[in-house]
């Protein structure tokens, strides 16, 4: 049996010598490929480690790949725990549809109606923003206020207590803006209603009915395990060790921090995938709910930063030729997450990582395996055409501004150029971004010279317009209305 693999059903030898695992419907896999094309990758971009769950007829099986720490040399095994970044939105969001279905919250009801506390800078936005827009992203609320509410019980409500000044991105149910400030509100929604901080009810609620048992939120639990490190550095290089392990306080649970193994969270995936069952048989959705989730609420104009054609409830929506899935990215210091789930096949695919090219290793490895497992042609990367159109930038120069960032778009000889600068509370995140845009569209450009984080090579710059006729641009699935 190769090393680092793990599954739940029989394997045997094939004619060639290699391991296989047969599933349920009697589909072969070739485990052995599959390890190889895991550790040729990541080895390629200079990824430290990874694990990958594989969801196919009901089975999950699971491989992992290097190390955990580069200083430390600890082997990456199937059973280690990565930080999931926003894939804790799914967590949230499938919490909140529980308690709706139960009939103790209305998705179109007002948030105040539920937490009369709830505020924001816009009078007239905290009176009509609704739980399902905060699903959905359409509530106009930002994404990149930071806040420390200390290490108490009282943290999601201190955090919702500190957002209530921040200006809304948009207004409430127009566009998407994709709203960590949103899932944080949805969490101390949850913690209202249920009378438990979200950390438990997410155990009471979810976690235990799943049997998720290597599924977690407190950096404490995780010492239990084998936890994976964060690496940074420069493209093209081996990264080294984060310098902690987690910048993200307490607060920043409900939007950005579950701890998991990929093989829990493919184990999330077919709960869904099932109509709401969980592998023992408990109902924990109901079927509609599970299809409402998935139902597309919004277009996305920026398609391209997580390949996203439009939101559900929780999850992002994509459309690969006509064929439907859904899934969710995440990223948090030096780790980042990759979930896919194809309904029509069956297949959910889960790729946990601690650093390095990340997201090339998903790209590459999710155009193989969605193509062998579920038929899927994943688009080609994110990239100006080889003869790019030629572009009026003056329309679009101008200063737009969201809550933390301030965007300046310029020209000079034809050539548009971006500096993506931090403020307020993030202006110690980092020093400012000097993007260079190449025309794709009159309206979409690729951005050079950020690496990839947002896409494999390019990060995408989509500019538009709001439905009251405001300029934006949307960088990293954020609104940035014009300023100036």
């Amino acid at each position: 049996m190769p090393k680092n693999v793990s599954w739940d059903e029989q394997g045997d030898w094939d004619a060639r010598g290699t391991w296989g695992a047969r599933t349920s419907a009697g589909r072969k896999l070739d485990l052995a490929h599959w390890q190889a094309r895991l550790d040729a990758l990541r080895a390629e971009h200079h990824v430290p480690g990874a694990s990958l769950a594989l969801l196919v007829d009901g089975t999950v099986h699971e491989l992992a790949s290097g190390v955990l720490h580069r200083g430390t040399g600890v082997e990456a095994t199937t059973d280690s725990v990565f930080q999931m970044g926003s894939i804790a939105k799914i967590y949230t969001a499938t919490l909140i549809m529980r308690l709706a279905e139960s009939g103790e919250l209305d998705l179109d009801a007002p948030v105040v109606e539920v937490m009369p506390e709830f505020s924001v800078a816009d009078p007239e936005a905290t009176r009509v923003i609704t739980i399902r827009q905060l699903l959905s992203h359409t509530s106009g609320l930002t994404c990149d206020f930071t806040h420390d509410s200390g290490r108490g019980d009282d943290c999601l409500a201190g955090y919702v207590e500190a957002a209530r000044g921040v200006a809304l991105d948009c207004p409430p149910g127009t566009v998407i803006s994709y709203s960590s400030v949103g899932y944080n509100v949805l969490g101390r929604i949850i913690e209202v209603v249920t009378g438990k901080v979200w950390d438990q009810a997410l155990k009471d609620l979810l976690l235990t009915p799943l049997g998720l048992t290597h599924t977690m939120t407190l950096p404490e639990e995780a010492l239990r395990f084998r936890a994976a490190m964060g690496h940074l550095g420069a493209p093209g290089q081996d990264p080294d060790p984060a310098p902690q392990w987690d910048l993200m306080p307490r607060s920043a649970a409900p939007y950005g921090r579950v701890i998991a193994t990929a093989g829990d969270l493919a184990r999330l995936a077919r709960m869904h995938l099932t109509g709401g069952l969980a592998e023992d048989g408990t109902r924990v959705l109901r079927e509609e709910t599970v299809a409402m989730m998935r139902h597309r609420v919004v277009d996305c104009p920026d398609k391209w930063t997580v390949s996203s054609d439009g939101w559900g409830l929780g999850w992002t929506l994509y459309d690969w030729n006509g064929v439907q899935g859904y899934g969710h990215d995440g990223a948090s210091i030096g780790q980042y997450g990759y979930l896919r789930v194809v309904p029509s096949a069956g297949v959910a695919v889960a790729l946990l990582t601690n650093g390095g090219g990340a997201r090339e290793v998903y790209a590459a490895l999710y155009r193989e395996l969605l193509s062998a497992l579920a038929g899927v042609t994943m688009p080609e990367p994110f990239a100006p055409p080889a003869e790019p159109p030629a572009v009026d930038f003056a329309p679009l120069v101008g200063t737009y501004r969201r809550e933390g960032v301030v965007i300046t778009v310029t020209e000079r000889d034809g050539a548009g150029r971006v500096r993506y600068e931090f403020v307020d509370g993030m202006k110690d995140f980092s020093e400012p971004l000097h993007i260079d845009l190449l025309p794709v569209t009159e309206t979409v450009f690729a951005g050079t010279g950020v690496g990839a984080a947002f896409s494999e090579d390019y990060m995408p710059v989509v500019f538009s317009t709001l439905p009251d006729g405001t300029d934006c641009v949307y960088i990293g699935m954020r609104c940035g209305p014009r300023a100036a």
